[in-house]
């Protein structure tokens, strides 16, 4: 649930606007592929959990999500744990505070829907996730913790 929630609330910042030019030109600029997806959804899911164990979770994300893209990323890196996360996982904070956006949308605009025409993606990245949607859809549920349909 608390993953859930935590989705939910990084896709509402990122849908309703909060995302500078720079930001949306990093997002477009990131290129997507089946092993950088792999690390991406692996940091995010063990990000997660971190976060969601911390006794001021939502005091931190609801901080995060009014914070600069330099505020993010000097927090990440000011924080061991985070930076372990990511760093096991072969990516930097700023590979991981862009590559999980990217990925997130790019998976949006791949399944269409009410949300589709709202996010920031390249055309190769939902390109790439439509090439691989099942697998990187099931992957990026599991991380969440949403079960599976069978």
């Amino acid at each position: 649930m608390r993953n859930t929630i935590v989705f939910l609330l990084i896709c509402v910042a990122l849908v309703c606007g909060q995302i500078s030019p720079g930001q949306r030109q990093a997002i477009l600029d990131y290129q997507l592929t089946l092993p950088r997806a792999n690390q991406l959804i692996t940091a995010m899911e063990a990000m997660t959990k971190y976060v969601v164990s911390l006794p001021d979770f939502q005091n931190r994300i609801r901080k995060s999500m009014t914070m600069t893209p330099a505020e993010r990323l000097a927090q990440i890196e000011n924080d061991p744990k985070a930076m372990a996360i990511v760093k096991q996982n072969g990516l930097t904070a700023r590979d991981y505070l862009v590559g999980v956006p990217t990925l997130r949308m790019a998976l949006l605009a791949a399944q269409g829907g009410p949300l589709a025409a709202s996010v920031i993606a390249s055309p190769a990245n939902v390109a790439f996730v439509r090439e691989h949607l099942v697998e990187l859809k099931m992957k990026m549920n599991a991380a969440e913790g949403i079960p599976s349909r069978k």
